[in-house]
């Protein structure tokens, strides 16, 4: 682990925060808000535009322009009706297994910026009786009991169809080098570029730096859409957090990413084939660093990549990632060794990014 004097405590000290805030897909503001608190003092411009997207400019008058981005949101759910006896019927925002939210406690969202806590239930399996269904339930056999007993006692607490809400995950380390939180896909990487940042404050920076903070992306990369479409990038870099698959049941089918291995090069998702000579040039800057690396499975998930490098005339884009634990679940868990790794390969990357884009373009190999 490579953290400078300091960092630890920040790196703690902002994951705490993000992974609190409510940031639901669409409904980003409080997440939006701390991390705008954070960073303006730091860049040379900060900007937010009608998506809601963040967008902090380092070196606003470079002529060449990288781009980074992590983004804000975080999967949850929406009220899609409300019965006569006060109970909510539920969808999901973004993609996840209903399964993992029976029985936690939920924060839902009244429109009036109000938080209602709630549980999640379903049919008890005692009342099932002897045959009872083993497949998972579906969305729409769950529901969320916020103890109203009427229609009109959950609108007159600020509820109605549309409100968001998400499962509840407190913000914990367990040990020295590992958290647990929830919403660490991307918060963990919405923290590793608000610290890139100051690390890179007091540098001569010869070019234009983009640290974007992007909504929507667990919808498929909304707000992605518009921040490239804004910049125009000679060069991208998306920082996520990943699954895991060294967790019990996981086959090496699955592919082999360990928490504490070190960063996550993507090679090729399901939306986008990072150029192999970006990959390359990621991966020597890892080992002329000596910065531990893993390669994530191909064709594995999405990311705010595949909406940018398909925007204007094409943009070379790659993807970096911060091994998580159970991403896409009421609580993720993560080694503070990755992230501060993934720091230091962040700027390792950036150091070298007009090197690295000539290579990508001239199609010289590394």
């Amino acid at each position: 682990m490579s953290f400078r004097e300091g960092e630890r405590d920040e790196a703690l000290s902002i994951l705490q925060e993000l992974s609190s805030a409510f940031g639901v897909s669409g409904f980003e503001e409080d997440v939006r808000g701390a991390i705008v608190r954070r960073v303006e003092p730091i860049v040379d411009e900060l900007i937010t535009d009608p998506l809601g997207n963040v967008h902090g400019v380092m070196n606003p008058q470079g002529d060449f322009t990288v781009l980074l981005v992590a983004h804000m949101d975080e999967i949850g759910f929406m009220v899609t009706s409300i019965d006569e006896k006060g109970f909510l019927g539920v969808g999901p925002i973004g993609s996840w297994d209903p399964a993992l939210a029976l029985g936690k406690s939920v924060i839902i969202r009244g429109w009036d910026g109000n938080l209602e806590l709630g549980l999640v239930g379903t049919i008890p399996p005692h009342i099932k009786g002897q045959e009872k269904d083993s497949r998972a339930p579906q969305w729409k056999e769950v529901f969320v009991d916020i103890g109203a007993s009427s229609r009109k006692e959950v609108e007159g607490r600020r509820i109605r169809v549309g409100s968001p809400g998400l499962v509840m995950g407190h913000f914990s380390l367990l040990k020295e080098d590992v958290v647990a939180g929830k919403a660490l896909d991307d918060r963990a990487g919405c923290t590793a570029l608000m610290m890139l940042l100051r690390r890179i404050r007091g540098k001569r920076v010869g070019f234009r730096v983009v640290v974007a903070f992007s909504v929507a992306e667990e919808l498929g990369a909304r707000g992605a859409k518009v921040i490239a479409s804004r910049w125009k990038p000679h060069l991208a870099l998306i920082v996520e957090g990943t699954s895991c698959t060294d967790t019990p049941g996981v086959t090496q089918y699955h592919g082999d990413v360990r928490c504490g291995g070190g960063p996550v090069i993507t090679v090729a998702d399901k939306s986008i084939v990072v150029p192999h000579l970006l990959v390359e040039a990621i991966l020597m800057a890892a080992k002329t660093r000596g910065i531990p690396f893993q390669i994530k499975p191909p064709f594995v998930g999405s990311t705010d990549a595949g909406a940018i490098h398909l925007s204007g005339e094409g943009v070379p884009t790659g993807v970096l990632a911060i091994p998580c634990r159970y991403i896409h679940s009421p609580k993720a868990l993560m080694r503070l060794e990755d992230f501060a790794n993934a720091l230091d390969l962040l700027e390792a990357i950036l150091d070298e990014a007009p090197a690295i884009h000539r290579r990508v373009i001239g199609g010289s190999p590394i």
